[in-house]
């Protein structure tokens, strides 16, 4: 999102017109779901994807038709052979998609974009909400508007980590969650991590590396991390603070330091806690951070050992692959995609 974003802001000080394509509903099989986004101008789509295949086709010559019109609106596509406004696939399913036209050089737009920026940048919880019952207008909501919102409305949260439509008191609103504060903390700079980092931050993760032996936490080790720090294992709150939104993935040299780890990330209730190791080890450690250090049976049930998905990986890069694909995974099950 923030590369869309980037490219909005583009080509509307370049002087050209944009439609943004939002995914707003889907259900059934579909490319893809709520919140999957692109740019068309009169060139055609020059950033994001709602899925490729005829539904990116067909909403590309609708855009251009928007482009024309200036008129902004949505439509729903039906994927099913037996419909008369079918797409002429027949896997199943109904997406509800979002034409907003965005007239060259709107200011209101930039400024938004170079706000968003700021917040990626900086790392904070961020949502884009759209007006659908004011022609799609744009406007960012931050953390404590989401805390505001819990606490007046009883009817349950809006801004939440997954895209999220509501009509009340005649609006009609769209909000994806496009920034978050979530952290990835590896511990260990190895050569698991070394190769789990770059992929991480491919894909959107924000990292940081924590080491304490020096030879292990240098930059060039790490080009993608945001932050390597160089500290002491059996005191990590002294350096980083591990909340419920963020992640930890424990690959240290030696299971006394992955048991010690263990016992003051799990205290923090990460969303994720990955640890390196095989189940015999696991069922050792498990023991150990239950009666050694108190640790309650819902707390070590937020570890995930042995890491990553089982693809029978080997190899460094291999493992690395599956963590990251089983983070991604648990990202978007948390996301509801």
């Amino acid at each position: 999102m923030r590369t869309l974003l980037q490219v909005l802001k583009a080509q509307l000080a370049q002087g050209e017109a944009v439609v943004l394509v939002t995914v707003i509903a889907a259900s059934g099989s579909v490319p893809r779901g709520a919140g999957a986004r692109m740019l068309v101008t009169k060139k055609g789509r020059v950033c994001g994807s709602i899925g490729g295949g005829a539904v990116e086709y067909q909403a590309q010559q609708t855009a251009l038709g928007v482009l024309k019109d200036h008129c902004s609106y949505g439509r729903e596509y039906t994927l099913n052979h037996e419909d008369k406004q079918n797409l002429g696939m027949i896997c199943g399913g109904r997406c509800n998609v979002y034409f907003h036209y965005i007239s060259a050089g709107d200011p209101h737009v930039i400024a938004l974009a170079d706000q968003a920026e700021e917040c990626f940048a900086a790392g904070e919880d961020l949502w884009l909400v759209s007006d659908l019952a004011q022609g799609g207008t744009l406007s960012l909501r931050y953390k404590s508007d989401a805390q505001a919102m819990k606490e007046k409305d009883s009817d349950g949260e809006y801004l939440t980590h997954r895209p999220t439509r509501w009509q009340k008191d005649g609006q009609d609103l769209f909000a994806e969650q496009i920034c978050t504060s979530s952290t990835v903390y590896v511990f260990g700079g190895g050569h698991v991590a070394q190769e789990l980092v770059p992929v991480l931050s491919h894909v959107g993760f924000r990292c940081v590396v924590m080491e304490d032996r020096e030879e292990f936490a240098r930059r060039e080790l790490f080009p993608t991390a945001e932050k390597i720090i160089l500290g002491d294992f059996n005191q990590i709150a002294d350096y980083v603070t591990l909340g419920e939104e963020d992640y930890a993935c424990i690959m240290t040299r030696g299971h006394a330091y992955d048991t010690v780890l263990q016992a003051q990330i799990l205290k923090c209730h990460p969303c994720y806690c990955g640890v390196i190791g095989s189940r015999s080890k696991a069922a050792g450690v498990r023991k150990s951070l239950k009666e050694d250090y108190g640790l309650l049976e819902e707390e070590l049930d937020l570890i995930t050992t042995p890491i990553g998905l089982p693809i029978l990986a080997v190899t460094p890069a291999e493992i690395a692959i599956s963590i990251a694909g089983q983070m991604i995974m648990h990202r978007a099950q948390r996301n509801g995609k």
